[in-house]
């Protein structure tokens, strides 16, 4: 990919690594798209990504195709994405963040991609796979471990690291609010889910 100078040359643009997340070795950036190499779950993850757009789901990359070294290309995303799970999210930050993993559930649900399984899930719903706007989470990335599933495979994971669970978290009375509270937001009664004041 290039541009072109203000005097008329063509000039190729940088590659930047990216920063923040956990990033896959290889990941740049280069102008408004993301390259990184081909990896095992490609296939599935072009048609997923390929179906969101198609429904309209804006929180997920584009798939714009390879590079003329056969790395993918997406669309980038702007905004911060986290390199460390933390554990002082905010009420509105985690009720966003469930908000928009029902969303991708929604979108995925009945589809091809999904085959006879409810959902598609992330498979990787940690803070550090989402991109943050002014402190809230606005879009997903990193769909490598994405595969047909149920909602629930990818909540309990989700569930663990957006609310920091567990004995090193807050007391377990906070934890129970945190928990009520990305229930309540994910909107879990219904579709088979379990009520989260059950």
């Amino acid at each position: 990919m290039s541009s072109v100078s203000d005097d008329g040359d063509i000039v190729p643009e940088r590659e930047q690594p990216l920063t923040g997340g956990r990033v896959t070795p290889g990941v740049v950036r280069v102008g408004e798209t993301v390259r990184r190499p081909v990896r095992g779950n490609s296939d599935f993850v072009h048609r997923l990504l390929a179906h969101l757009e198609a429904a309209g789901f804006e929180g997920a990359p584009r798939y714009l195709g390879s590079d003329d070294e056969g790395r993918e290309m997406f669309s980038f995303l702007p905004g911060v994405v986290p390199d460390e799970l933390d554990a002082t999210l905010s009420d509105d930050t985690l009720a966003a963040a469930a908000r928009l993993m029902r969303r991708f559930h929604d979108a995925t649900k009945g589809s091809a991609v999904a085959g006879s399984h409810e959902v598609v899930c992330h498979g990787d719903l940690s803070p550090c796979n989402f991109v943050f706007d002014g402190g809230k989470p606005v879009a997903m990335i990193d769909f490598d471990a994405a595969a047909p599933g149920g909602r629930l495979d990818d909540l309990g994971y989700a569930l663990f690291l957006w609310l920091n669970l567990g004995t090193d978290g807050p007391p377990a009375r906070e934890q129970a609010r945190r928990l009520r509270l990305f229930c309540d937001a994910y909107r879990c009664e219904g579709d088979g889910m379990p009520s989260s004041s059950g």
